[in-house]
């Protein structure tokens, strides 16, 4: 908006020259998402209070986590408005690439909003049923990557790290291919949002990471020099993810241990998405197994535990799962587990970074 208001008059006032570029507004956007969380998070904390939304806790979760019940919750509404915002004022709405992301995150948002109400109605940790909260994702991931496909000069081939000359074309099925991202995307980011801090931490280093992923696919000069893929319009999406990276650093001012509000599912299932619909606009889709990497073991911790209970008949790999409970109940301090698994994101994130030149 801001850019629209502003940039034309540069012939004008020389100085709004600087709204033309991305590195510009990735920053002010990524400012405005802080202060956003910043300013009106004591009052959305204060009003959630008031309503008495906290949250459930799980009964067969570990019992350190009972002293948790009735923090306030469902403040992924925070989150959701703050990168809505700032995204509004700072992006190029001419771009449809962010219109794409915006409506995977307010779409995903609402899901996520619908099994936290649920769960407040319902006065227990199970909002919406595990079919129905799928099968709305599912919708929504298919209506999100038909878009994309459907932007002009949006190739179809799907990126391979390490391996610049393997680039499977999946043509009208790559939007099934950018569903299942989309929708694990979401639902890993969610399975990992069991402490404080825990998830919005590395998400932040996510989408830090990925901005300058969507810089450089953007920049036909960066993106041949690099030998990654040029996605024409995709440097807009640069700013959507400083305004993440901000919004996720002003929540954490709030969320960090010991937690004065959860994001609940209105912004794990929100935030994660929007990562998967990053990743496949940059044409990075493999690549978000490494940079969320820590959402992905996280995951895998969950799908072999159960699949190994039911071949076992009762037996586990873990102690519990998903696996930052698994260390918990080892005896680890909760604040411990937090800052060693967001030392674990910052690794992989460098990682995946370097893989712009291992091509």
């Amino acid at each position: 908006m801001l850019y629209h208001l502003l940039y034309p008059l540069h012939t004008l006032f020389s100085a709004l020259n600087v709204f033309r570029y991305i590195t510009f507004r990735t920053i002010y956007a990524a400012l405005t998402a802080f202060f956003i969380c910043y300013l009106l998070g004591p009052w959305v904390i204060e009003r959630l209070t008031r309503l008495q939304v906290g949250q459930y806790i799980r009964d067969d979760g570990p019992k350190s986590h009972l002293d948790k019940a009735g923090t306030p919750t469902m403040g992924g509404i925070l989150l959701v408005g703050a990168i809505t915002i700032s995204t509004l004022l700072w992006g190029d709405l001419t771009n449809p690439f962010i219109w794409i992301v915006l409506l995977v995150l307010l779409g995903f948002g609402a899901i996520g909003f619908m099994d936290d109400y649920l769960m407040q109605v319902k006065k227990q940790s199970k909002g919406l049923s595990v079919r129905g909260k799928l099968a709305l994702q599912a919708l929504l991931g298919l209506l999100a990557g038909t878009l994309v496909c459907l932007v002009p000069n949006f190739s179809t081939e799907v990126t391979m790290p390490f391996f610049k000359t393997v680039s499977p074309e999946l043509g009208w099925g790559y939007i099934l291919f950018a569903l299942l991202v989309i929708v694990g995307a979401s639902n890993a980011v969610n399975l990992t949002d069991g402490l404080d801090g825990l998830a919005i931490g590395p998400v932040s280093i996510a989408a830090a990471t990925y901005m300058i992923f969507a810089y450089i696919a953007g920049n036909i000069k960066i993106a041949g020099y690099l030998q990654i893929p040029y996605v024409p319009g995709s440097g807009e999406i640069t700013v959507f993810c400083g305004a993440m990276t901000g919004a996720g650093l002003g929540f954490l001012w709030f969320n960090a241990y010991p937690a004065q509000i959860f994001m609940g599912d209105t912004g794990s299932l929100s935030l994660g998405a929007s990562l998967g619909a990053i990743a496949v606009i940059t044409k990075q889709e493999i690549l978000l197994v490494l940079v969320g990497g820590l959402f992905v073991i996280e995951a895998l911790s969950v799908i072999f535990q159960v699949t190994f209970f039911k071949m076992t008949h009762g037996r586990r790999i873990f102690r519990m799962a998903p696996l930052h409970h698994h260390f918990e109940l080892k005896g680890w301090a909760e604040p411990k587990v937090i800052v060693r698994f967001w030392i674990i994101a910052i690794a992989l994130a460098l990682l995946a970074m370097s893989t712009l030149k291992l091509r």
